[in-house]
């Protein structure tokens, strides 16, 4: 059954959604500091019982199908936002980012995140309306990069971003150091970019790629672009406080990248399962829908999700545990 939405509790969501990420923005410019655990963790629970508030809306205005949906969506992309984070950990150290201006570089680049993922959306919805058939690429694409997140490094993306760094200081004058949190600054009368403009561009790379990835993922659970467009707004904000929060231990979390290449790799599964169920194709099955192939539920999908974080957050706070006992030996 086709899932509606009233079109004004949608329009009032997005405007909503809208200017609490521009008021997180001013709060994160007109206060540069570095954040306490205590107050990024508040801010991480202030927006996780956003997230879950809003959940609870859904089931009023829609059912509980739809909430469902988004909270498996908003849970499929808070842990590929946390693995994003990774990255951004790795690319803050490389460019020695003064950690007092780091939050208001890493609100740029989640801005920068929001609007590529948006026009990601667009994109896919509207494939997704035109081809049926998109369902297959979509499945391979995951079920590959399921298989690279677990088997390669992140040092691969950071190389990559590289590359594109130094072509840019090839074209523009840029200094050698940072001038408080600005983009631009004076040096001896001549007009130049810090190195502000380079992290920023290095996120907006890694930005670009996890967008390609974290789309097609949730697409995998729920097509209704509404539902895909509010996961990925809730499951960006917060984050800049998140990266406090975690801080060191994200690098610690030494088996997130399996519970994620597992997610990615079912997610993968499912949209292979659910184009046979529409399949189109004409030297599959004779061009019609293969009806004997299960169906995965959107209770599945949340089931696996949360199960998968979970199993891998732990094992790797156990190893975290362990070893630090074996150091004390």
């Amino acid at each position: 059954m086709e899932l509606s939405i009233p079109v004004w509790f949608e329009w009032g969501s997005l405007i909503t959604m809208s200017l609490i990420i521009v008021g997180d923005l001013v709060l994160a410019y007109r206060r540069p500091h570095i954040p306490s655990v205590r107050e990024s963790g508040l801010w991480v629970g202030f927006y996780i019982a956003l997230a879950l508030v809003f959940a609870g809306l859904l089931v009023w205005q829609g059912d509980v199908e739809h909430a469902g949906q988004f909270v498996a969506g908003w849970l499929t992309e808070y842990s590929l936002s946390i693995d994003n984070l990774f990255v951004f950990l790795l690319i803050m150290g490389q460019f020695k980012v003064p950690r007092k201006y780091q939050q208001e570089i890493l609100m740029v680049g989640i801005l920068i995140a929001l609007i590529l993922r948006a026009i990601f959306i667009l994109i896919g919805a509207q494939l997704i309306e035109s081809f049926s058939w998109i369902f297959y690429l979509f499945g391979a694409f995951l079920l590959y990069t399921a298989w690279k997140q677990a088997f390669t490094g992140y040092e691969d993306d950071v190389q990559k971003e590289n590359r594109i760094i130094r072509m840019l200081r090839k074209r523009v004058a840029i200094t050698d150091t940072f001038d408080g949190g600005k983009l631009r600054t004076t040096v001896d009368g001549q007009r130049m970019f810090t190195p502000v403009l380079v992290v920023i561009v290095a996120l907006g790379a890694t930005d670009l790629v996890f967008a390609l990835d974290s789309i097609p993922a949730i697409f995998g659970i729920t097509q209704n672009a509404f539902l895909v467009f509010s996961a990925n707004v809730f499951a960006l904000m917060g984050l800049r406080q998140l990266y406090f929060l975690l801080g060191d231990l994200i690098e610690r979390l030494v088996y997130l990248h399996y519970g994620i290449a597992f997610i990615l790799g079912f997610i993968g599964v499912k949209l292979v399962l659910h184009a046979l169920h529409k399949n189109e194709v004409p030297f599959i099955n004779g061009g019609h829908p293969v009806e004997w192939v299960p169906e995965i539920t959107t209770w599945l999908s949340l089931a696996v999700i949360v199960g998968a974080m979970a199993v891998a957050t732990i094992a790797s706070l156990v190893k975290l545990t362990v070893d630090r006992r074996k150091e004390q030996l």
